[in-house]
This record gives C-alpha cells, sequence and structure tokens, in this order.
C-alpha cells in the first residue's frame, strides 16, 4: 500500500470547509510548520477527528501519522489509512517496523505526526507522554513541533508552537533518561499553547 499525495490533497480540500463549519475547527500558527524539511509533529490527542484536524492546517506540507493497527484491520480501511500517509503500530509493545517507517518518513524529509500520550484522552486532560517522539527525533536529528487541540466553547483549537531545537530537548547520548526528559518537555510547551489557548 502506497501514500496517494493526490487523493490526500482532495481529501484535504473537501473536508476542510466542513471541519471548519461543523466542528469550529480554528488553527493558530499554522506557518510555524516550515515548507520544506523534516518534522515531528507532536500533539495530545482528544477526539478520532484529531489527525484530519492537523492536517488541513497544513496547505503545503502531508502529515504522515501513526494509528492503531485496528484502523487497518478491514480491507478498505487498510487501503484507506495507507493511502492518506497513515501507519499502523502495535501499541503496547515495542514496534520496531513502524520506527523503522517513520525514521524513514522524516529522513526523507516528510512531516511525521505522533500523539504523544500514545492514545485518547477521554476527559481531555493531559495524560503522562510516551517517548515515541523523542526517540525518532534523536536516532533522525529532527526537530519537533508541538501541537495542543483544545475545545473553547465549541471551537476546536490547534495550535501549532514553535519548533524545539534538539539541544532545547537535551539531547546527548540518547537512551531511556533522556527520551523521557525530552518527552517531559515536549509535553510542557503542548501545555503552554493550552493556557494560551484558554487565557
Amino acid at each position: 500500500m502506497k501514500f496517494k499525495p493526490r487523493f490526500y490533497s482532495f481529501l484535504r480540500f473537501i473536508l476542510s470547509p466542513i471541519l471548519k463549519i461543523i466542528f469550529h475547527a480554528k488553527h493558530i500558527n499554522a506557518h510555524n510548520l516550515p515548507r520544506e524539511g523534516a518534522y515531528i509533529i507532536a500533539s495530545n490527542h482528544i477526539s478520532a477527528i484529531d489527525p484530519i484536524v492537523i492536517a488541513i492546517g497544513q496547505k503545503h506540507r502531508y502529515v504522515h501519522f501513526m494509528a492503531k493497527a485496528e484502523l487497518f484491520e478491514k480491507k478498505f480501511l487498510n487501503w484507506f489509512f495507507h493511502s492518506i500517509g497513515c501507519f499502523p503500530v502495535e501499541r503496547g509493545k515495542k514496534d520496531l517496523s513502524s520506527v523503522k517507517h517513520f525514521e524513514k518518513v522524516v529522513q526523507d524529509g516528510e512531516v511525521m505526526g505522533i500523539f504523544i500520550e500514545g492514545t485518547r484522552s477521554k476527559t481531555g486532560e493531559f495524560l503522562k507522554p510516551k517517548n515515541g517522539a523523542s526517540l525518532i527525533a534523536y536516532h533522525t536529528q529532527t526537530p519537533v513541533i508541538p501541537v495542543c487541540i483544545t475545545m473553547v466553547g465549541k471551537k476546536r483549537i490547534c495550535h501549532f508552537g514553535e519548533p524545539i531545537s534538539l539541544e532545547e530537548l537535551g539531547f546527548e547520548k540518547g537512551g531511556a533518561r533522556e527520551y523521557r526528559e525530552a518527552s517531559r518537555i515536549i509535553m510542557e510547551k503542548i501545555a503552554e499553547l493550552r493556557e494560551q489557548d484558554l487565557s
């Protein structure tokens, strides 16, 4: 199954007005994702439409998302999600094939999207971050862009933060401790975006 850029662009064109009208989606600082170069988008996760909300905020970039393997079980959905640049990951396991796939995505200069909490928050409150984003950032030497999705009344705000450099993430030699600390820093940046949106 291959990513289909034209299909992705078509869906983004169709869904953009729907998301804005029905779900009151609003994007802040979407230009913080540069038009060129590899980046990792690390976002919180509050609903099933979060990948679409993030994607329609980017007119010039394709965002390739990690998605839970269960979504790919049916033949049509398997084709659909691969066509829009999603790749399955086995949650709760060391899924090295997924890690290698997304390392290649950023090594090719593309944009990877990952929900740093590893699952959806049922309450909207932040969950403890996982280390996937920081691990891939370190191994591919790729900066991270924090994104926060927040419900403010009926509005669904998708706020893009400033890129976080590898130096800011505190990487030196890699390893579990550094990955945890980098994940904490990313989560703090996401929390700061929410504070701005709620103030």
